[in-house]
């Protein structure tokens, strides 16, 4: 699979070829290649360091959290979109008793979330 930055190294050698001439044609193709034995060196740097990585966090237990946190951030929002009409019907009706008790569910309920997606992690 080519990337944008492979593509661009061989249309510059592609240039550098119809420029220099077929006499530099060895030395660009080297070059070339060069490039590319970098990249794949640096990838293969990071893929042992993220496998070392992931070692040392199986050893303790752990594993790593891949992308983003779905669901998470849309009960965050909605949690506190809730929490304002809630708090006021409760500290309305009940005082401050109530509000307490209607953020201690809210609390609860993100509290259980998180709790279930780290032991499903």
């Amino acid at each position: 699979m080519a990337t944008d930055e492979g593509r661009k190294d061989l249309r510059a050698a592609v240039e550098a070829r119809r420029e220099l001439g077929p006499e530099y044609e060895d030395e660009i193709i080297d070059s070339f290649l060069a490039k590319l034995d970098a990249r794949e060196a640096q990838r293969h740097t990071q893929d042992l360091q993220h496998r070392r990585e992931d070692q040392m966090l199986e050893a303790v237990g752990l594993k790593r959290r891949e992308g983003s946190d779905p669901g998470g951030l849309a009960l965050a929002i909605v949690s506190v979109a809730c929490a304002i009409p809630i708090s006021a019907i409760a500290a309305d009706m009940t005082g401050l008793p109530g509000m307490l008790i209607s953020w201690a569910g809210l609390v609860g309920i993100n509290f259980a979330w998180r709790s279930n997606r780290r032991n499903s992690d």
